[in-house]
């Protein structure tokens, strides 16, 4: 079985850096890559290298005029093909800037229903002194020369966070112009990331010296493999090679793509290095004319904020806040729990119902507001002082459900309604 390792990140010295480290590491691993910067002329160039070169290359047609549709489309026969030769160990696929994790890990997942393929990693490769730039950049990626289709209406802040926040691990690449702040921010933003540096030195494989590669010195038996394709996740071993150990270290796609806003792992309350991270929760409804006309204020108070908000005037949605480099997403994420019938709770995820349950209020089951942010320079006092001013009054609170519907529905075009 072919294992398969994503490598991502819109900072592409720190993830060629960390290719270029796992080819280094891994004999028998080699690297797909998709560059996606041609698609305006109608094709994608595709290169399969290993760490001493390219090793073949050639063209994919775009696909109903789509870049990642294309890599969608070519990629998945090469990993067969791969696995079908059984001479490679490790296929790694190192995704081109602006293309996100998510969206190709479920490809491989799809694919290993009915090809020998194993996802074993997703890491997304970081320079920690360009998060905060990165962060704060909301330019549309079309702009930026990055889209990856006509239509890509993305920006670098918005992709960048996603990149971050969906992988498991974090390659770091070494930075002198990276501070205790930038390091901070980094930790807030994932807390729940391992962080593996990517290292310096020797890509020979060999590491220092004439010292062997930690997969050349451990016998086949004790890494688990059952010839050239069958490596299984290698046991830990402390100060050997962290960045070769996360590509095999196992990745559930399942779980990653269950995280809806009511149960998404958010960060907890931090202050560090100048760097904080307010979680502010509330069981109130928010006025729809007053948030909305505070939104530009509450977008640009932190570099990042997400989380679920509750609308006076749509008291049985549960609405998604996802905003970075200035600009916000506001989601229908479906209903609250506690609108639905009893009957409809068996179609809700177990994770959904436990995570309500955990935060349940007696009269208004899990409605509330539960928004997290997180940047350095926090204002916190002015932060929280601005969002309760958004809360519906103690008179309109009273008036009751009825009369908060008839508020004027001020986020109806960020919804499209």
């Amino acid at each position: 079985m072919l294992s398969v390792a994503i490598v991502g990140g819109l900072h592409a010295d720190a993830r060629r850096a960390a290719v270029d480290r796992l080819l280094a590491d891994v004999p028998g691993s080699v690297a797909l890559h998709h560059d996606l910067a041609t698609a305006v002329q109608g094709t994608v160039v595709r290169t399969v290298r290993d760490r001493t070169g390219i090793v073949s290359a050639g063209e994919a047609p775009l696909v109903n005029d789509c870049a990642c549709c294309a890599l969608r489309e070519d990629l998945v026969p090469e990993l067969e093909r791969l696995a079908e030769d059984g001479l490679t160990r490790l296929a790694i696929v190192e995704l081109w800037d602006s293309v996100e994790p998510k969206a190709m890990a479920e490809v491989v997942a799809e694919a290993m229903a009915s090809a020998d393929l194993r996802l074993t990693g997703v890491i997304t490769a970081v320079d920690p002194a360009l998060v905060l730039p990165y962060l704060g950049n909301g330019d549309d990626l079309a702009d930026a020369g990055l889209a990856a289709a006509a239509t890509d209406q993305r920006t670098v802040a918005d992709t960048f966070a996603r990149q971050l926040e969906y992988a498991p691990v974090l390659a770091l690449a070494t930075s002198e112009d990276a501070d205790d702040e930038d390091r901070a921010l980094l930790a807030q933003l994932h807390p729940t990331a391992r962080q593996v540096p990517i290292g310096d030195g020797d890509l020979s494989g060999r590491g220092d010296g004439d010292r062997e590669s930690w997969f050349e010195r451990r016998p086949a038996e004790e890494l688990g493999l059952a010839g050239p394709a069958g490596l299984a996740p290698a046991d830990s071993e402390p100060g050997r090679s962290p960045l070769a150990e996360a590509a095999f270290g196992g990745f559930d796609v399942e779980a990653a793509a269950a995280q809806h806003p009511a149960c998404a792992l958010l960060p907890a309350e931090a202050d560090e290095c100048g760097v904080s991270t307010l979680v502010w929760h509330r069981r109130r409804p928010f006025h729809p004319e007053r948030l909305y006309a505070a939104l530009e204020d509450l977008c640009c108070a932190a570099a990042r904020s997400r989380g679920r908000f509750w609308l006076a005037d749509r008291p049985d949605t549960l609405l998604h806040w996802d905003a970075a480099g200035g600009a916000l997403c506001v989601e229908n994420a479906g209903p609250w729990l506690a609108s639905l019938p009893d009957a409809a709770w068996e179609l809700v995820p177990p994770v959904r119902r436990a995570a309500a349950a955990l935060d349940w209020h007696p009269e208004h089951g899990d409605c509330c507001q539960h928004l997290v942010f997180t940047s350095p320079g926090l204002d916190r006092d002015g932060l929280e002082l601005l969002l309760e001013s958004c809360l519906l009054t103690d008179v309109e609170y009273a008036a009751g459900r009825t009369a908060w519907k008839q508020l004027p529905p001020a986020f109806d075009s960020l919804l499209e309604v």
